[in-house]
């Protein structure tokens, strides 16, 4: 909130309705966030798991999907046929804008994200996947996180979350690729949010080189 009334302020002195900053000596301090994503074996489960209600499967469906492409709510309920082609390496690629940031973000489908896009396909249509308000999906997800006996409030953005973590950096993608699919607009923006998570990958590749050593 400092931050944005800062804009109102620096304004104020351009124009000259204030002689000086009063928050000259003011640093905000940032809050540390706590990263929430699924594990692996959280995110098999939930992929393996059919429900019987069709709402249901078509969230969890959707949440995957996203856990496999990092797309936010606003991105998914807007990914049209359109905006997925084959690239230049003969796989299939979402080419779309992020919401948030307006950054062109090239995401490839990896298996686990075209299943489900074949799975809800329309002939002669536009739509890939099901519409659904951001407040109902988040609202089905607490019924799947209580079903399943995951110990987390999931949102959507957890999928986003997931991707990076357990997708990408767990299985050794650079950050800079991270990034990239992210569609963040500086790196400095990914380091922040993840930097804790690639300590834990590299402390787990020096305990197998540990035992590799011996």
């Amino acid at each position: 909130m400092i931050q944005r009334f800062r804009k109102i302020i620096k304004i104020a002195i351009s124009e000259g309705v204030l002689e000086k900053d009063p928050f000259a000596l003011y640093k905000c301090k940032r809050p540390k966030t706590v990263i929430v994503f699924l594990s692996s074996d959280e995110l098999k489960k939930l992929e393996e798991y059919r429900f019987a209600q069709i709402r249901l499967q078509q969230v969890k469906d959707m949440f995957v999907f996203c856990c496999y492409t990092g797309l936010a709510y606003q991105e998914m309920s807007s990914l049209r046929a359109k905006h997925i082609a084959t690239g230049f390496d003969g796989n299939l690629w979402i080419n779309m804008s992020r919401k948030k940031t307006n950054q062109p973000i090239a995401i490839p489908l990896l298996p686990q994200a075209e299943v489900i896009l074949d799975k809800y396909k329309q002939v002669d249509s536009e739509v890939v996947l099901p519409k659904i308000s951001n407040q109902k999906f988040n609202s089905y997800l607490k019924e799947i996180a209580e079903l399943l006996g995951i110990e987390k409030k999931l949102t959507h953005h957890i999928a986003r979350k997931t991707f990076a973590t357990t997708v990408l950096l767990s299985n050794g993608v650079s950050m800079e690729v991270v990034s990239e699919l992210l569609g963040h607009s500086k790196i400095t923006v990914t380091q922040e949010h993840y930097a804790k998570v690639v300590k834990s990958k590299v402390s787990e590749e020096i305990l197998k080189l540990k035992r590799n050593l011996k």
